[in-house]
Parts: C-alpha cells; sequence; structure tokens
C-alpha cells in the first residue's frame, strides 16, 4: 500500500471529479477544452522550484552533501574530544582544555577565533555510596549496595554519610498530601518512571520532560517537606543499573538537602521492599560546592562576502557531565558544527552571510553561556538570520526541525529535496531546537536542529555510558551533511529565512 498525504489526496479526488464531470458532458455532446488537471498536479509535484536559491547554489549543497558524507574530519575530532580530552564537567581542567582545543583547530582551518567569558559554577562529584542497611525479610547485619550517582549542585552528606528511614513517592501530588512533618530525617525516594514506550513512539524528548521534572525539582520539594535526604529514579531508558545525572535547581529559601540519582533497578527494588515494611537506607556522598570561575564560549567567524553584519549560526555545547566522555551529549554537535567551517574551508565556498561557530559552556550547568552570549550581543540580534544547535545526539536523521514561522516550511523546500538522497527531506516545526539558542529564538530568530530517530539517545545521555564507541560514524557523516548543506543554505539564500 502507497502512502498519500491527506493534502495529495484530495487534489487527487478533485482532479477525479474534474476528469468524471468532463466525461459526463462529453457523453451529452457538449463541447469541451482538454482537461490538464492531472496534468497540471503531476507537474506540480515535480518540479524543482529553486527557491531562494540558484540552480549553481543548490549543485553546491549537493557538493557540500557528498563531502560530508565521505570526509572523516567530524568522526576524527570527536575521538580526541571525547577519548583524549574527556569529560568536561563545568569549571574542571578539562573544560578549559577542551576550550583551548577547539579555539586552535579553529584558527587552523582559516576562521576568526575569539573567545567570550562567562562565569559558571565549580561543583565537584567526589564519591558516592549507598545501601540498604534493613529490609522486611533481610539477613540481620547485612546491606545491599544500591547504584546512585550525585546530581548537579548537590550538598555533600556529613562526613560519615547519613541513614533514614525511606518513603517512597511516585508524583508531587503525592507529596502534597502528606502529613506536615511526616518527612523529617527520612530519605525520599520519587520513583517516576521513564516511559519507553512514548520514546519508542518518536516521543523521547516528551517521555524525559515527563520524568526530569524529578530531577530538577524534587530535591528542593522534598528539602521543603524536611527530609534529610532526596533520590531520584533515573531519567531515561538505560537499563544494566546506569544511574542517570543531571542538574538540580535548590530554590534559595529552602534547606538544601543531598540529592542522587538511582539505578532504574533499585528504584524498582525500593519501590518492592517498602511495600512489604520499613526500610532504611544509608547514603554517602562526597561533593564539593567551590566558588564560580571564568571559562569561555568559543566563538569562530566564516566572514560573508556581502553581508558580513548577517550571521547564521552552527553550535554545540562543550560542556558535559563526567560520568561518561560527553561523546553524544554534546561532542556530536561540537564537530558537527567544526565540520561546517572544515567544508566551507576545504571546497573553497564563502556564503554571502557569515557563518559564526559557537561551542558553548555551561549548558548542563544552567546555560550560563548562552545568556553570555544573549547580553553581550544583544544588539547584533536582529541581524541574526538563523541558528542552529545539535544537541540531541547523532544517530540517523530524518529531516530538519525548525522554530518560526510557518512560512519557513515551503522556504526549505528545495534543501529537503537536496538531503532527500540521505533519508532527510522531512521538514517539521517543533519547539525543542536547543538550550543555548533559544534565548534568540525568542526573540524572533529562526532556529533549526537536525529531527531524529529518538530511540536510543535516552539510554546513554548523561550516564557513564556516553562514550565514543556509541557513535556510528555513518549516522555521524550523515548529521553533518545535515548541517552543513542548512548552514550554508541559509548563509547563500538570496533572500534570508522569513521571521
Amino acid at each position: 500500500m502507497s502512502f498519500v498525504s491527506r493534502s495529495s489526496r484530495f487534489l487527487l479526488a478533485a482532479g477525479l471529479i474534474t476528469v468524471s464531470t468532463s466525461l459526463l458532458r462529453a457523453q451529452q455532446n457538449e463541447p469541451q477544452k482538454p482537461d490538464n488537471s492531472i496534468l497540471s498536479m503531476i507537474q506540480h509535484f515535480s518540479e524543482d522550484a529553486p527557491g531562494a536559491w540558484t540552480a549553481d547554489q543548490l549543485t553546491t549543497m549537493g557538493r557540500i552533501r557528498d563531502a560530508a558524507l565521505t570526509d572523516p574530519y567530524a568522526y576524527n575530532e570527536l575521538d580526541h574530544l571525547a577519548n583524549n580530552i574527556g569529560p568536561r564537567l563545568v569549571g574542571s581542567a578539562q573544560a578549559q582544555g577542551a576550550v583551548d582545543w577547539v579555539a586552535e583547530e579553529l584558527r587552523t582551518l582559516g576562521a576568526k577565533v575569539t573567545l567570550e567569558k562567562t562565569m559558571v559554577p565549580h561543583w565537584v562529584r567526589g564519591e558516592e555510596l549507598a545501601s540498604l542497611t534493613s529490609w522486611p525479610g533481610g539477613v540481620p547485619g547485612t546491606q545491599q549496595k544500591l547504584v546512585v550517582t550525585a546530581l548537579g549542585g548537590s550538598p555533600p552528606t556529613p562526613k560519615e554519610g547519613l541513614t533514614g528511614e525511606v518513603v517512597v513517592l511516585n508524583s508531587f501530588a503525592e507529596l502534597k498530601v502528606l502529613r506536615p512533618g511526616s518527612l523529617k530525617g527520612k530519605i525520599l525516594v520519587f520513583n517516576r518512571p521513564f516511559d519507553k514506550e512514548l520514546a519508542a513512539a518518536g516521543q523521547g524528548i516528551a517521555a524525559y520532560e515527563q520524568s526530569v521534572l524529578y530531577r530538577a525539582l524534587g530535591p528542593t520539594a522534598g528539602g521543603a517537606a524536611g527530609a534529610a535526604a532526596v533520590l531520584v529514579r533515573s531519567v531515561g531508558s538505560a537499563d544494566f543499573r546506569l544511574p542517570h545525572t543531571g542538574e538540580t535547581l535548590y530554590a534559595k529559601n529552602v534547606v538544601q538537602v543531598p540529592s542522587a540519582a538511582l539505578a532504574a533497578e533499585d528504584a524498582d527494588l525500593i519501590a518492592t521492599l517498602v511495600k512489604q515494611g520499613p526500610l532504611t537506607l544509608h547514603l554517602a556522598l562526597t561533593t564539593q560546592i567551590l566558588p564560580d570561575v571564568p571559562s569561555y564560549n568559543v566563538i569562530a567567524d566564516w566572514p560573508g562576502t556581502e553581508h558580513p553584519e548577517q550571521i547564521v549560526m552552527v553550535s554545540g555545547h562543550l560542556d558535559s557531565w563526567d560520568l561518561g566522555t560527553g561523546a553524544i551529549d554534546d561532542g556530536t554537535g561540537i564537530v558537527m558544527s567544526m565540520q561546517t567551517i572544515h567544508l566551507l574551508a576545504k571546497l573553497g565556498i564563502h556564503p554571502r552571510r557569515t557563518v559564526r561557530f559557537v561551542a558553548w559552556m555551561g549548558e548542563e550547568s544552567g546555560a550560563q553561556g548562552a545568556f553570555t552570549y544573549a547580553h553581550d550581543h544583544e544588539s547584533e540580534i536582529g541581524s541574526h538570520v538563523a541558528v542552529l544547535e545539535e544537541d540531541f545526539g547523532a544517530d540517523h536523521p530524518i529531516g530538519l526541525t525548525f522554530s518560526g514561522v510557518a512560512a519557513l516550511r515551503g522556504y526549505l523546500a528545495p534543501l529537503a529535496k537536496v538531503l532527500d538522497p540521505i533519508g532527510a527531506s522531512m521538514i517539521t516545526p517543533g519547539d525543542e531546537i536547543g538550550e543555548d539558542v533559544a534565548p534568540l529564538i525568542s526573540k524572533g530568530v529562526p532556529g533549526f536542529t537536525a529531527a531524529r530517530d529518538p530511540r536510543f539517545y535516552f539510554q546513554y545521555h548523561h550516564t557513564a555510558a556516553d562514550t565514543f564507541d556509541k557513535v556510528d560514524p555513518k549516522n555521524l557523516a550523515a548529521s553533518a551533511a545535515v548541517m552543513a548543506v542548512t548552514a550554508y543554505a541559509l548563509a547563500d539564500a538570496e533572500t534570508p529565512a522569513p521571521r
């Protein structure tokens, strides 16, 4: 069975009605002009209108696409970033090493590089231990080890750790109806499962958003209710007892209690045992919260030939969590953006407008670099023609997601045909482009990111399994092709993207 879109089906039906009417009139010996509605439809669906681009520009897009598919630059750069530099927690020596390395790589390509200072938190993970110390049916004097990882920004426990009775809740609504004071001195566990079925149906971000609220807000909610510590079921589809870290948001007027993510299997264990009777848990975290330190966004311009003041941005965030090596989140976004500049240099392409590379700093800790950029470049935001960010891994791209006016879909139609040979021709609206470009999009700048297969990303996201081996070089190359082609198209178009 072939798929026919609703609009195509309507047009086809209209055409058949016209043909049927023509035949009826012919039978009635009424003189008729030849009906060309079906032929017109065929012409409409097969035409190659160049839109905002010339035939030569469309050919150049094809050259960029094909070069990206065969050039190992992005994969090789990711190898070094993930394996040699490693995890890049904000405020760390490795984060600064990554800044220096990326800046030098872009200078080597011939781009104009600047470092934009931004202040970032300096939080150190330390050691993290947890175990059940008593539970229904347990052998006296034994413990069950739990797999936990501290949440970003968590304060430490006392040096000797803390032990408390466990209370398991599934929602904020359940917390709201608890008797005041009933959590005092206890360890609260939020057991909100990640919806794997929703993710498998192509709604990975929606599944993440439903669960991540408990990671972000759960520790403050628990602290406000008197809990001694808060554990949150890991936000992701990972199995094999992989805890998922991430930032938590502490309210200034609430006691900041130690918080950690709990592996999904251990959350299930606790939820099962607590139904049988009381259990106690020991938690020890040796985190450190140090004064903020300076870091940098790396900005590299490939100047435009006619309108250098107009900017098309390609970007990813350079910082990462420290459990893995930040290959997927967001090393892939960084090297795709680097490859865009690399390909323009390699092919000798200089678009009308400036293509600006940005490696954001501090996305995982509150988007400090993004807000610094929006503040420092406030007077230039009107000259930003488009912003691209990749922060959703590098699985196979199926097209482009855009944020902006509906007219962008038609504007991008010729670009979709260029990307069709790699299976990336879908053009769809969406709100999730990237946290770092969100301040610019909120000011009306059109935003773009690759649309992807979402099934695997949250298996590795923010876990110790976010490592270089998880990146498929063919999918990375296709993703880099989508970014490079889109950036060139937007930078060299005769008319800017509508906004």
